[in-house]
């Protein structure tokens, strides 16, 4: 049992007494928690995430593990789910499922918590969480209704008006020019290959790939993503996306980056692909926050965010006729039915597709033509 990562006997010494023991030993089931879920190759952040639920959930319920109930549960939900801060549901029912699982480990006798708690306390850790008093996974999608892709109008607006800041920042002479110029191929990267956030955010130069089938594209044909979306706390999934026909104009705007602007910032040592002039990588909230300004200017929906372009970018494979399994592959969902929910086809696709099958199914025979 002790040599079990996470076990108690592994984390508590025995025989000291501690002058706080409630306390030492809480702090004994934390790091011994890390530990089991290092042994399962969980990412660090997803682990010092979960144990910041616990902390925040025991100073809420006012008392130590073995002391839980399900009330505490629920009290903790009530005050999730109130006032200006609520949480979404599917945010909730995370934190019941980290709650979940730190009492699963504490009361696994494999861990002799029951045990040290039963010994020092007069009293033994409970699971806590149960169908009754969590949330349950009942929809596919839980994100905000509002978030959309874009149309075809949206993003010809979008990007207009981010070329047309380009335009101005060069003719005038004003520093901003080579960030104005950075901004946008971002935001045409993100639509052109669909990726998240932190995908776009993550990339290095050396991301940047050939595509076998259209060797003239050079070494701007496709994306190398190594830092994907994990799976259940795991390490990031990698992916290589390939430049499709339909949004070629991306790659030359990527050409240019890379081989005359990027030159510029006086990085020729630092790998992101995307540089601020204090020679850093760009971060994520500056991403956020240059597509707020940017929407708002352009006068486009305020619900729109950038992970609407990766919407868009779904949508449209799947309105050029791009096979399902593709589509899948490019955006890298485990499942059809993730990607299924990315795409709301357009109206006029719509019609289309339509209008085509009645021609097919009702066109009129020889004898109708004759008659």
């Amino acid at each position: 049992m002790v040599g079990i990562p996470g076990s108690a006997g592994l984390v508590l010494v025995a025989g000291v007494a501690h002058l706080n023991e409630e306390s030492a030993v809480f702090e004994a089931m934390l790091t011994g928690w890390g530990r089991q879920q290092r042994s399962r190759l969980l990412g660090e952040k997803t682990i010092s995430d979960r144990v910041r639920l616990v902390r925040r959930f025991t100073e809420f319920a006012e008392s130590y593990p073995w002391s839980w109930g399900p009330g505490d549960v629920e009290d903790f939900t009530v005050s999730l789910a109130s006032g200006d801060g609520r949480r979404s549901p599917s945010t909730i029912r995370g934190y019941h499922l980290g709650l979940r699982m730190f009492c699963d480990y504490l009361t696994d006798a494999r861990y002799e918590w029951p045990r040290q708690c039963r010994d020092r306390f007069g009293s033994v850790p409970s699971q806590v969480c149960h169908e009754w008093n969590t949330v349950a996974h009942l929809n596919e999608y839980e994100g905000r209704p509002a978030r959309r892709p874009l149309t075809y109008a949206e993003l010809q607006d979008l990007f207009d008006h981010l070329d047309a800041q380009v335009e101005r920042a060069a003719s005038s002479g004003r520093k901003g020019a080579l960030s104005a110029l950075r901004d946008a191929q971002v935001f045409k990267t993100a639509y052109a290959f669909g990726l998240r956030r932190n995908e776009l955010c993550r990339l290095d130069v050396a991301d940047l790939r050939p595509n076998p089938h259209v060797p003239r594209w050079g070494t701007y044909g496709s994306v190398h993503v190594r830092y994907g979306k994990a799976v259940r706390g795991g390490t990031p999934r990698r992916r290589t996306v390939l430049a499709v026909p339909e949004f070629d104009w991306a790659i030359e705007g990527m050409r240019q980056w890379v081989e005359q602007a990027r030159p510029l910032f006086g990085v020729p040592g630092h790998p992101a692909l995307w540089v601020t002039e204090r020679l850093s990588r760009v971060s994520l909230r500056h991403f956020d926050a240059r597509f707020a300004a940017v929407r708002n200017q352009a006068g486009l929906d305020p619900v729109l965010s950038l992970h609407c372009l990766r919407h868009s970018y779904v949508t449209h494979l799947v309105e050029f006729g791009y096979p399902e399994r593709f589509v899948q592959e490019q955006v890298g969902h485990a499942y059809a039915s993730t990607t299924a929910i990315y795409a709301s086809v357009s109206n006029d696709f719509k019609d289309k597709t339509l209008k085509a099958a009645l021609a097919r199914v009702y066109a009129p025979t020889d004898e109708e033509d004759q008659g």
